[in-house]
């Protein structure tokens, strides 16, 4: 019979096996990404201490004290040459709390820091973090903007109602959090709101996500723009819609900003999540844009359809058919995009700036009508027939 220390053990030899456990390529491919085959974190990568009492006299059976739940939808950023991933962790009992993991390349081996974040409260505690956006700004500063999630005390009765809003915190080095105050707009609940990376007219700029309510985006909806003086006092006054939803589409639902946008010289790309009605419920998928280099509020090309959505085993999990992205990393022309299945584990994909530039000008947009989609397609099949015909 194996002593406490030897299961101890046990614990972490089966899980540095899996830390160790090196990635590659998925088959196949689109020519504009590249799916990875292994998901890079998943609740198995969260430290066997911080899961298990590991003293024998108050755990005898080495039970799972703390259980993990999921890891996903992680924002990200290269700093000091390492990958760095700052998870949505979420506890058996519904928490969620940020975590730093690290990688060097990118693609595999992550491995979290030692403790979790600690994310100071405002005078309002926040019941629940998660989602955060990173964004390293012209003023020096890491900003790591989240949803705080708290109670609805408009309805005291219904234990199902809350009210989201963007919380804000600044680093410069992902260790020590400085907390500031959510932002303040005039356009009742926000969620996925994301910072740009440089100022615009003398302001910080955000993408916003005004909607009606927790779930229910109602009348609003669409990626928002707004200005702000200040990210002490942030407070957004006028907001105009960057990219509606549209009927029939991947985005009838609603949308909302990924990442903070690449800069390029052909312009900013974006990285959005789309979603739509089913069936089955709720289908989340990522899509791309760009928008006027001067103007990032300007969309200039808005390929139709999806980017990445769920496939195979990445359409199981807490919530089906959900692919998810607040982070990607852009390295020396390469883009490195971190992507949650299902709200339960995160996966990499890999392409180029030059890929994901060509991507968005040369991708017909949607025609919003079959019609027009079959027209579309009947174009492609016939510029193609001189290519086949010389094969």
């Amino acid at each position: 019979m194996s002593s406490h220390l030897e299961k101890v053990r046990a614990l972490i030899v089966n899980q540095e096996s899996l830390l160790a456990k090196k990635n590659t390529p998925a088959d196949g491919g689109n020519g504009i990404y590249q799916r990875w085959q292994n998901p890079i974190i998943t609740r198995h990568h969260a430290p066997v201490a911080w899961r298990y009492d590991l003293n024998e006299s108050t755990n005898p059976f080495l039970m799972e004290r703390l259980g993990v739940n999921a890891t996903l939808n992680s924002g990200a950023i290269k700093l000091n040459g390492k990958f760095l991933l700052v998870v949505r962790m979420e506890g058996v009992d519904r928490k969620s709390f940020f975590a730093v993991a690290e990688s060097e390349n990118g693609v595999d081996n992550f491995r979290f820091w030692d403790k979790p974040v600690v994310m100071p409260e405002t005078e309002d505690p926040d019941t629940n973090v998660y989602d955060m956006r990173l964004t390293q700004h012209e003023d020096g500063w890491i900003y790591g903007l989240f949803c705080t999630e708290r109670k609805d005390h408009t309805r005291p009765n219904d234990t199902t109602a809350a009210v989201a809003q963007c919380g804000i915190a600044r680093t410069r080095d992902l260790e020590t959090w400085e907390r500031l105050p959510d932002l303040i707009t005039h356009s009742g609940q926000q969620r996925n709101v994301v910072l740009h990376p440089e100022f615009v007219d003398g302001q910080y700029a955000l993408y916003t996500r005004p909607q009606d309510g927790f779930i229910s985006v109602g009348s609003g909806g669409g990626i928002g723009w707004g200005l702000t003086e200040s990210m002490e006092n942030p407070e957004v006054v006028k907001e105009v819609l960057v990219d509606t939803k549209e009927y029939h589409t991947i985005k009838e639902v609603k949308n909302g900003q990924g990442p903070a946008p690449i800069k390029t010289d052909r312009g900013w790309l974006h990285l959005a999540h789309g979603v739509r009605n089913t069936a089955a419920g709720l289908r989340y998928v990522l899509y791309m844009f760009m928008t006027h280099l001067e103007r990032p509020w300007e969309i200039t090309h808005l390929p139709g359809g999806h980017f990445i959505a769920p496939e195979g085993s990445e359409r199981v999990g807490d919530v089906s058919n959900v692919a998810f992205a607040n982070g990607w990393i852009e390295d020396q022309g390469n883009v490195f995009i971190y992507y949650a299945s299902s709200d339960t584990r995160m996966h990499v994909a890999t392409s180029t700036v030059e890929q994901l530039v060509d991507y968005c000008v040369n991708t017909p947009e949607d025609g919003l009508r079959s019609a027009v989609s079959v027209a579309t397609r009947i174009q492609l099949i016939e510029n193609n027939a001189a290519v086949l015909r010389d094969l």
